[in-house]
């Protein structure tokens, strides 16, 4: 239980490696994975951590061995969350940039394409914010976080609802 089978610097190397090999395979999938987790992505969460717990112990199952690897792992967050907060360049690097799907009406097809997103997904946002149709949008932006935050156009002076002028009393 107490005795590790492996030097305990190698458990933290092994578990930065890790780290940093997730974090970039998750960055290049996209953001739609992390943000937005249909049941077959949490499948693949979860036999992805199974997948890579030998890589981080070396087969070393003792209760040393496991609170090494989870302090290296929070630390490490804790480490890449200051770094990104401090660097916009590397907050870019690691979290991406918010990518405009629509504006003004228009649809953005290509941007849509590279977010692997679907037109249904789509939809259900606009649906979700109140909007029927994509004309009806001032922009749609799909955030780093994998949210999809809808703005609604503004209706312009003379036409829609609300801009009927009323006579001061």
């Amino acid at each position: 239980m107490w005795n590790i089978a492996v030097p305990w610097w190698e458990l933290v190397v092994r578990s930065v490696v890790v780290y940093v090999f997730l974090l970039a395979l998750l960055r290049i999938t996209g953001k739609r994975q992390v943000g937005q987790l249909a049941p077959f992505d949490l499948v693949l969460l979860l036999v992805l951590s199974n997948a890579v717990q030998n890589s981080m112990n070396a087969g070393d199952n003792s209760l040393v061995g496991g609170l090494i690897s989870a302090t290296t792992l929070v630390g490490l967050n804790l480490l890449v969350g200051l770094a990104t907060y401090r660097s916009k360049r590397l907050e870019a690097i690691i979290e991406g940039r918010p990518q405009v799907l629509a504006h003004d009406g228009q649809l953005f097809e290509d941007v849509l394409a590279r977010a692997k997103m679907t037109h249904h997904e789509l939809n259900a946002a606009l649906r979700q914010a109140g909007c029927a149709c994509i004309e009806e949008v001032g922009s749609v932006i799909l955030e780093n976080n994998g949210s999809i935050s809808v703005v609604p156009r503004r209706a312009v002076a003379g036409k829609g609802a609300g801009s009927e002028s009323h006579p001061r009393t």
